[in-house]
């Protein structure tokens, strides 16, 4: 962890030199790289519904922007950080990547948005949870778009607090996103009036939880968080209900679980279920025509990471449209500068630590007898606005905000 953040802040220290900052784009080709988890726990969630989304908005858009042809590539990092930044290295020194999108798993990117700032190429990342990203480890390169774990913590801590769910255990992936959420959670929880009475860490892409779980049910906290993701959530899920946890009066909260999880674990296990979420298929005639196509080509519907992909996509394209060129710094001045409304986010905005701000949402799983379908899964808790949702401008630590 310490590593992989003080590479990305190294990254951050580096000046680019005169030839990066000058260099045009020498080929007729806008090519985007999706760098994703094509083959472990993310897959579900990002993966090739990831790769689909950045595809579905390239075809939408017509394929051209400005005369050039939009090329997608895609690759497996493997949730691992040295796999992902020789691919990354690879695409933007020899493929002439303009743009890598999504990038699950905080540890690979991390390393991944400091390269970005060295190469003077972007960044838009949807499916790395860590609010580093935009906090201590920001960069003028990196966007980050659909969610990270300050939101996910921030929505679902206070309102669980405020109901009386006061005392909290974490069950915590061991590395850079899982220890970002329980951080981030625990100070809302904190900050709320409630008391964290302990944690436990457990290795990336576990499939036994029973010791973590059995810690969590000692300490009698009222709230069990699990501060992980994909694969390893609906471990902890099915082991938890295995072991009565909600039985015996605990209240399980997944900080990050995505439709898929939910759907591939069943109504009936997780109805009840807290969950905090940037998009969901169900909300508007706009969110159900978008999700209706992509389930129709991936077969199944969008999580908000393959969601806030073709948002981020169209968005792109938009700003290279707009002034004539993909050189990256006036790319991300155009990003920055142009609101985002869409299917995905309503008057949405890219702050200068990179932080894209939009309204996120709390959800209950719906009772089996509630739904009337097989993705009909959640009914909406809350709405909170995005500069509420998202962590204040002077609160990350990014030092491209000290500099304005």
């Amino acid at each position: 962890m310490k590593t992989l953040l003080a590479a990305a802040a190294a990254g951050l220290a580096l000046t680019v030199s005169a030839t990066a900052a000058n260099a045009q784009i020498s080929d007729d080709v806008v090519k985007i790289g999706v760098l994703t988890d094509m083959s472990s726990l993310y897959a579900d969630a990002t993966g090739k519904g990831s790769v689909a989304a950045v595809e579905m908005a390239v075809a939408d858009y017509g394929g051209k922007v400005k005369g050039k042809p939009v090329q997608v590539i895609a690759a497996d990092h493997q949730n691992k950080p040295d796999v992902g930044v020789n691919i990354a290295r690879n695409w933007y020194d020899n493929d002439k990547v303009d743009a890598i999108l999504d990038v699950p798993t905080s540890s690979v990117a991390l390393p991944i948005s400091a390269l970005t700032r060295e190469k003077n190429r972007i960044h838009i990342n949807s499916g790395g949870g860590s609010s580093d990203i935009t906090g201590t480890a920001c960069s003028p390169n990196t966007v980050h778009w659909t969610y990270d774990t300050y939101a996910l913590s921030n929505v679902a801590g206070k309102a669980m607090v405020k109901r009386g769910e006061d005392t909290w255990f974490f069950v915590t992936a061991d590395y850079a996103f899982g220890m970002a959420l329980e951080r981030d959670a625990a100070n809302v929880v904190k900050e709320s009036g409630g008391k964290v009475l302990g944690d436990v860490r457990h290795p990336l892409n576990s499939s036994d939880f029973s010791s973590f779980l059995l810690q969590a049910q000692a300490s009698k906290a009222k709230v069990v968080a699990l501060a992980n993701a994909g694969g390893d959530t609906t471990n902890a899920l099915k082991q938890a209900s295995e072991f009565g946890l909600t039985q015996g009066g605990q209240k399980m909260i997944a900080l990050l679980q995505e439709i898929t999880d939910t759907h591939s674990l069943g109504i009936k296990a997780t109805q009840g279920l807290i969950v905090t979420d940037a998009f969901y298929w169900d909300m508007n005639d706009e969110t159900r025509a978008f999700s209706k196509r992509f389930n129709e080509k991936v077969g199944h519907m969008p999580t908000m990471i393959q969601a806030g992909l073709y948002s981020a996509t169209m968005h792109y394209l938009k700003a290279i449209e707009a002034i004539g060129t993909d050189e990256a710094p006036k790319v991300m001045a155009q990003m920055r500068a142009t609101p985002v409304n869409d299917f995905f986010a309503k008057n949405g905005h890219i702050r200068i630590d990179g932080r894209m701000v939009h309204d996120m949402y709390l959800f209950e799983v719906k009772k089996p007898e509630e739904s009337k379908g097989e993705w009909d899964l959640y009914k909406l808790i809350a709405t909170v606005p995005g500069d509420e949702a998202f962590r204040p401008l002077d609160k990350g630590g990014c030092p491209l905000v000290k500099s304005n």
